[in-house]
């Protein structure tokens, strides 16, 4: 990860921790030291993060719903413009409304099934009304957390076609960064950021499927 002179640690960099602290405990039970990794929204910050710090871990990455630098992105500069209240406290809050704004703010509420987002409020809520800040920190003030040059997996990434989290052209630069000639870039159509819990997220299963289950190319 790029220094960070006079700021705090990212939190995505405890997050490769507890992801190495994972991986020892999949070796462990599976016998396998290098595995296939999915992340969305924030967890693909963590999953691009691990897989630049532990390159010979990782067999193929999923990176969905990714964020590289965040610019021209409108959910980012709304978590730029609270900067301050998120730096305030190490936790901030995720009652029933804020959970229920993660399926409105990028504007097409109807990509979900309502149902499922009361079930999610439902499951949620018995574990308490707030998380840790950190990751919301680090996609305001500390992106870019990953340097593409140095994820030598194949890559697979997924953006909806209308995420706020990032920008096309944000994301193709990360894109065609990346040494690895086996990777994809693919536009969900009618998704927003939450690519899983989209009413389109067959989707996504397929274009993942697809990616992992690819022959392997070939040597010249």
């Amino acid at each position: 990860m790029r220094a960070l002179a006079g700021r705090r640690r990212p939190r995505d960099a405890s997050r490769v921790d507890d992801l190495k602290a994972a991986m020892a405990t999949v070796q462990r039970e599976t016998g396998r030291d290098k595995i296939h990794m999915f992340g969305e929204s924030s967890g693909a910050i963590a999953a691009a993060a691990f897989a630049q710090a532990e390159p010979e871990r990782i067999d193929r990455l999923v990176l969905a719903a990714f964020t590289y630098k965040g610019e021209g992105a409108a959910e980012i500069a709304r978590r730029r413009a609270h900067i301050d209240e998120l730096r305030a406290s190490p936790r901030r809050k995720r009652d029933a409304a804020m959970i229920r704004s993660i399926f409105t703010r990028d504007g097409h509420p109807s990509l979900y099934d309502p149902a499922m987002v009361e079930a999610l409020v439902a499951a949620e809520m018995p574990n308490g009304d707030s998380v840790p800040s950190g990751s919301y920190v680090d996609m305001a003030v500390n992106l870019p957390l990953v340097d593409p040059a140095k994820v030598r997996a194949p890559v697979l990434m997924t953006r909806g076609e209308w995420d706020g989290n990032s920008t096309d052209s944000d994301l193709l630069e990360f894109f065609r960064a990346l040494p690895n000639g086996d990777r994809q870039y693919v536009i969900l159509p009618n998704t927003a950021h939450s690519q899983g819990f989209s009413k389109n997220r067959r989707l996504l299963w397929y274009a993942v499927e697809n990616f992992l289950e690819a022959p392997a190319a070939m040597a010249s």
